[in-house]
């Protein structure tokens, strides 16, 4: 797909070029398999060798990150656990949603900043934040600064890798290796924690009824 996708825009003039890159990254929040980060990453490229200009790549790629973050959002929003619960959209994976659902009760609007840089969890973070109705304003404001951030790095490496750019793919492939594991250490950390806890310190309600005294019984007097 990379490779007939930057064929494919190689070939276009550069208003369509930047047309491509608002589409794609739009794209791969809503389809994530679309090689979107691959795609801003060769813009850069394409920026070194004259053939588009930095300020178009950056902004187009960064709104086309916020929309289809927003879009997601609003998936989550409106269908809520229908999502999950009813499977209406069988291509999400399950298991990530819990992963996100789970780092989204710890870390909230953290976790929306860092989405750009959670390779693999991006639409199933933004699904989540909408299943948990956080804020439009602020999820809006936090998933642009992180998308800003991201693809200004990515058009970065492109321009200065210049003709290497593709060797980015193997470091992005690697990059969302180590992202996964270190989330289901902390996912694992997490839920030894909470078992911990819970061993130490029962059920409060529970705590409570064993130490309160018993009731006192009420005796009528009895009068011969």
């Amino acid at each position: 797909m990379l490779a007939d996708i930057v064929e494919w825009m190689a070939a276009l003039p550069p208003g369509w070029a930047y047309t491509a890159v608002l589409v794609v990254a739009y794209g791969e929040n809503v389809i994530p398999p679309i090689p979107g980060d691959m795609i801003v990453v060769f813009g850069g490229y394409m920026v070194g060798i004259g053939r588009l200009d930095w300020i178009p790549v950056i902004a187009l790629a960064t709104a086309g990150g916020i929309a289809g973050f927003m879009s997601m959002y609003y998936v989550g929003d409106r269908l809520g656990r229908r999502v999950t619960e009813g499977r209406t959209m069988k291509w999400l994976p399950i298991k990530r949603m819990q992963r996100a659902s789970r780092l989204l009760s710890t870390w909230g609007f953290k976790l929306v900043v860092a989405n750009r840089f959670l390779s693999g969890l991006r639409s199933v973070i933004a699904i989540s934040v909408g299943m948990a109705h956080m804020a439009p304003g602020k999820t809006t404001f936090y998933s642009s600064l992180s998308a800003l951030v991201w693809t200004t790095l990515l058009t970065l490496l492109g321009y200065f890798l210049g003709e290497n750019w593709e060797v980015v793919r193997g470091y992005l492939s690697t990059y969302g290796v180590v992202v996964t594991l270190l989330i289901i250490a902390v996912i694992g950390v997490q839920v030894l924690l909470g078992y911990r806890s819970r061993k130490l310190d029962p059920d409060p309600d529970e705590s409570a009824a064993a130490a309160a005294p018993p009731a006192k019984e009420d005796h009528e007097d009895v009068q011969d």
